[in-house]
């Protein structure tokens, strides 16, 4: 295959971690075919490239990859995982793998030189698989990942984007569909003028762009610089969402005129209900007493663990509408600041939407059960904390000698 001089411009660059952000029908697994290939080759490698199900990995990659490496290639299977063995220039043998990310977990404690992570927008959990599962398997080889994907809102792709400004391991790449010369341009014009503009330029144009139904409309001017533990506070609260595989907390606080600040958050997967209590309790070393501690209500056994330990545990709202217009309230009215800090705060704002109904439209009673833990957080701490106004916490004793403890 013949690579555009676009694709080349990526093909060559040596940065370890490539993010490639492009439009539709710019040749994105050309690229990909050509990159596991020339590595195969070239050098003893294990290459593993992940769609976000193995039938789109299937029908993505695995045909073209067969139509390349096929005269060549010593072993082909097929079943049950899609794999390839490939005889490299030093007379030894690179293997490619296929997988898809709901199986993501499969790959936990193997070893790869490459990976090509491709329709990253598309993935579920995605910095939960990349941190803890596929970034380990490139530890002892030093090896290096390309991200391919189309934008999906401003999700955690358009984080990924961004990693080049903080990190030097990484470099992104930005193509339009016009910048395939392979591609007729009228066939990109016709999409034009059939699409409406957002989706346009989200598609084609590879521009990052606000979903449309999105619960929360947060303009730029409330997004602020971080707040130092110092600031004055009226008081400073959490919610905690247990999560089934992905706990999430978020503190916030109150200043005069009530207005709501984030201030700090923490999301990790795989933690234990003893081991969040015990994040909870660091974090008042942070932030100082804490009055009042809002966790997900759909676990009671959960919760009581928490007031054996003597946090100050309340119950939360489990009213998921109202909670939604308290918050959307908070927004219009400029009362509700969130610290950059709090990027995954930021990132699920910008994701989190109204399930489509059956007409298309969102349906504005249901937000979509998606990568949500944050904004479960947020709404257990806010809203419910309007309902406790003026309710003085007394700390337990098992607390009081831990505020002793700490110096509070």
């Amino acid at each position: 295959m013949i690579l555009h001089k676009n694709q080349k411009i990526v093909a060559q660059d040596k940065t370890r971690f490539r993010v490639l952000n492009c439009g539709r029908r710019w040749g994105k697994t050309t690229l990909a075919i050509e990159e596991m290939k020339g590595k195969a080759i070239y050098t003893t490698s294990r290459i593993c490239y992940i769609a976000p199900t193995i039938q789109q990995a299937r029908d993505i990659a695995w045909e073209m990859l067969k139509k390349e490496l096929s005269p060549i290639a010593t072993k082909i299977r097929e079943q049950p995982a899609h794999e390839m063995d490939v005889p490299n220039i030093q007379g030894k043998t690179s293997t490619i793998l296929l997988r898809g990310w709901e199986a993501i977990e499969t790959l936990r404690g193997q070893q790869f030189d490459f990976l090509i992570i491709d329709e990253v927008a598309s993935m579920r959990n995605f910095w939960v698989g990349w941190k803890e599962v596929l970034r380990p398997t490139l530890t002892d080889t030093r090896g290096e990942a390309m991200f391919i994907s189309t934008p999906k809102g401003f999700n955690h792709f358009y984080t990924l984007f961004r990693n080049q400004d903080e990190d030097k391991d990484y470099k992104s790449f930005h193509f339009t569909s016009y910048d395939n010369p392979f591609m007729p341009k009228d066939e990109i014009d016709k999409a034009k003028i059939e699409l409406d503009d957002n989706q346009f330029a989200q598609e084609y144009l590879a521009d990052f762009r606000k979903v449309e139904g999105l619960v929360y409309h947060l303009p730029d001017e409330d997004i602020i610089a971080p707040i130092d533990n110092t600031f004055k506070t009226e008081k400073r609260l959490m919610g905690v969402d247990w999560g089934f595989r992905n706990p999430a907390a978020i503190w916030v606080g109150y200043i005069k005129d009530k207005i709501v600040y984030t201030v700090d958050e923490w999301k990790q997967a795989g933690k234990t209900t003893e081991e969040i209590i015990q994040v909870i309790k660091n974090k008042m070393l942070e932030h100082g007493m804490i009055y009042h501690v809002y966790p997900d209500p759909a676990e009671p056994d959960r919760i009581e663990e928490c007031k054996r330990a003597g946090v100050p545990t309340y119950e939360a709202n489990k009213d998921i509408t109202g909670g939604v217009s308290y918050i959307q309230n908070l927004i219009k009215q400029h009362r509700f600041k969130v610290c950059n800090n709090c990027k995954n705060t930021l990132e699920e704002l910008n994701t989190y939407q109204y399930v489509e109904s059956i007409d298309g439209k969102p349906d504005k009673e249901k937000p979509d059960k998606l990568d949500d833990h944050i904004m479960d957080a947020m709404r257990y701490a806010i809203y419910s904390s309007a309902e406790t106004e003026g309710v003085k916490y007394q700390a337990s004793p098992l607390m009081k000698n831990y505020y002793d403890e700490i110096g509070l």
